[in-house]
């Protein structure tokens, strides 16, 4: 069996390029980037960045939790499951019009893409109204819509799409390996599944992971193999370093070195070219000069506002105040 089947199922010469990019790359070619010399790795990452974006402008998107805790999962790094002990307390589905509220407060901020998560496994029937009319009613502020609610079957796929959905968030959080040392509620090929079927609907793919885990290097390269390798690469990449929270399993774990975090990073924006590489949880963390340093590996997409779900996120004027000293400029303005 060859690397890259290892991952996914294998692709023919004639469909890894029929878009004009790779997706048959293997493990080792993976390697061989994050293995090279940080300087060069950088000036590759931002040569086929500038090749297919605006070096200088990033997408600002708003993430709402609209249900937030009680998950059932046992994700080791989410305090929104039920089984950890955390600060993170369970509540209802959010009312339509506060949703919209938000939003409308998250445009006039800047976001152009406004991101509904909820704390499921997969979504009820009972739920689903709800969640169309939110995606209806953003919509009709202008806004690009995403949502996260796990899991999904044919009929709720033709729901969100039938609404107008503009794209569908599902991580597939690490490599095959390595995932079942973080989850064991749902499988890595349940993960392929959703995304199979939001992409055969028509929806956009907004897949990323997770780094920071006490993951390998290899499991990074096979996340990003994972990703690249799919019939389509995801329009939206979310990259994710780990945020500890006391009560899950993973707080205490020790922190990533912010060089291999841009690594990844860049060798994301070099696999995946026109995909938007988004800066996701973990921000708070980073200071400006780690941020300035992701946007040059290729990074141009960051969630804006004080919250990530339930974790922190950089405030809004601290963002801005980063664009104006590095002469970046929102999409949309």
């Amino acid at each position: 069996m060859s690397e890259a089947s290892e991952i996914s199922p294998p692709v023919s010469y004639e469909s890894a390029y029929a878009d004009g990019f790779r997706h048959n790359w293997t493990k080792r070619e993976i390697l061989e980037y994050f293995n090279m010399p940080f300087m060069d790795l950088l000036f590759e990452a931002q040569t086929v960045h500038r090749t297919h974006f605006d070096p200088n402008r990033v997408q600002l998107s708003q993430l709402c939790s609209i249900k937030t805790g009680g998950c059932p999962e046992d994700c080791k790094y989410c305090p929104q499951s039920a089984r950890y002990q955390t600060e993170v307390d369970a509540s209802k589905l959010m009312a339509v019009q506060e949703v919209i509220e938000k939003a409308k407060k998250a445009k006039e901020a800047g976001a152009t893409r406004y991101c509904m998560g909820a704390a499921w496994r997969s979504p009820k029937g009972r739920d689903m109204d709800a969640v169309v009319a939110m995606i209806e009613g953003v919509k009709d502020l202008g806004m690009e819509t995403c949502v996260t609610l796990g899991m999904l079957n044919e009929e709720q796929v033709g729901r969100l799409k039938q609404a107008g959905l503009d794209y569908y968030n599902h991580n597939v959080d690490s490599s095959p390996e390595y995932y079942k040392e973080i989850i064991t509620t749902r499988s890595y090929e349940d993960r392929l599944e959703t995304l199979e079927r939001v992409r055969g609907a028509g929806i956009n793919v907004c897949s990323g992971g997770i780094v920071g885990m006490g993951e390998s290097l290899e499991d990074r390269a096979g996340m990003l193999q994972t990703l690249a390798n799919l019939p389509q690469h995801p329009g939206s990449v979310p990259i994710n370093m780990l945020v500890q929270v006391e009560g899950t399993p993973l707080f205490g774990e020790g922190k990533m070195d912010p060089f291999d975090f841009v690594r990844t990073i860049a060798v994301a924006r070099i696999l995946m070219p026109a995909s938007y590489v988004r800066l996701s949880a973990g921000r708070e963390e980073m200071n400006d000069e780690m941020q300035a340093l992701c946007f040059m590996a290729g990074a141009n997409s960051i969630f804006y506002g004080e919250k990530l779900l339930t974790t922190p996120n950089p405030i809004q004027n601290r963002d801005m105040e980063l664009f104006e000293r590095l002469g970046i400029t929102p999409e949309g303005k």
